[in-house]
């Protein structure tokens, strides 16, 4: 079976470099496209910041970039998310947002590209978050809302979104497992330090006792090697919005 052709959006960026890292561990994947936002300085250069070049030169043009793809990853910035799904529109490509820190306004572009092609929405594309939701989801019906709910979270001073949009999505899920129109009865306190990648534990606490659910990531890469996995589901999936639940099926 011939390769996917991958194309990523915010190739400069960690994530985008941990991306080619995650390809050239053996993927169903081949790059065939590497975008960066028009004031890069990398424009022009290869995908590859580092090792053996990729082959493939980074552009500004999202167009271009698409034009032989199977599937879009996007970890760039959130003001360049809706642009960047119009253009998967334009060229019918599925796309996998995984930028963090979503406003209105784009979540609702990304719910008009969702009606032509696949979207994939993930605040967190670790297949340990996916279950971990899972794990928070069955805590929160079980316990009930008597029970206080606090999620900390602790990630790299780099990062610019605080709580993080795994910690706000976790405490959306304990909303509407509460039948809550919204998270006004959770906590979230935050750590930005180092170069610590992710961690995210949430806290169910009543008199008398207190259970905690943590995920704890100590490489990126995982975050790479999920998003390669949900965007090979992707491939081929009829129109509509998706997130790592239906990939996972958990």
């Amino acid at each position: 079976m011939a390769a996917h052709a991958l194309v990523v959006f915010g190739i400069t960026g960690r994530m985008g470099q941990s991306l080619l890292r995650a390809v050239r561990e053996g993927s169903e994947f081949h790059l065939s496209g590497a975008v960066a936002s028009g004031g890069s300085n990398r424009l022009g250069l290869d995908a590859a910041a580092d090792g053996a070049p990729s082959g493939v030169l980074i552009t500004a043009d999202s167009a271009l970039a698409l034009r032989h793809a199977s599937v879009a990853v996007d970890f760039s910035l959130q003001d360049a998310v809706a642009e960047h799904a119009q253009a998967c529109v334009a060229a019918r490509v599925p796309i996998l947002v995984g930028a963090t820190g979503l406003g209105e306004a784009p979540r609702a572009e990304l719910k008009a590209a969702a009606r032509e092609i696949p979207v994939l929405i993930a605040a967190n594309t670790s297949v340990g978050v996916a279950v971990l939701r899972k794990l928070v989801a069955a805590a929160t019906l079980g316990l009930g809302t008597a029970y206080e709910v606090e999620i900390s979270e602790a990630h790299h001073r780099m990062k610019r979104d605080a709580p993080s949009g795994t910690a706000l999505s976790l405490g959306a899920l304990v909303a509407s497992a509460r039948g809550e129109p919204e998270a006004s009865g959770v906590r979230y306190s935050v750590v930005r330090a180092g170069d610590i990648v992710g961690e995210h534990t949430v806290s169910f606490a009543a008199a008398g006792e207190r259970l905690e659910i943590t995920h704890r990531a100590t490489d990126r890469m995982i975050f790479a090697r999920g998003a390669l996995r949900a965007a090979a589901w992707l491939v081929g999936r009829p129109a509509g919005l998706y997130d790592m639940q239906d990939v996972l099926a958990v």
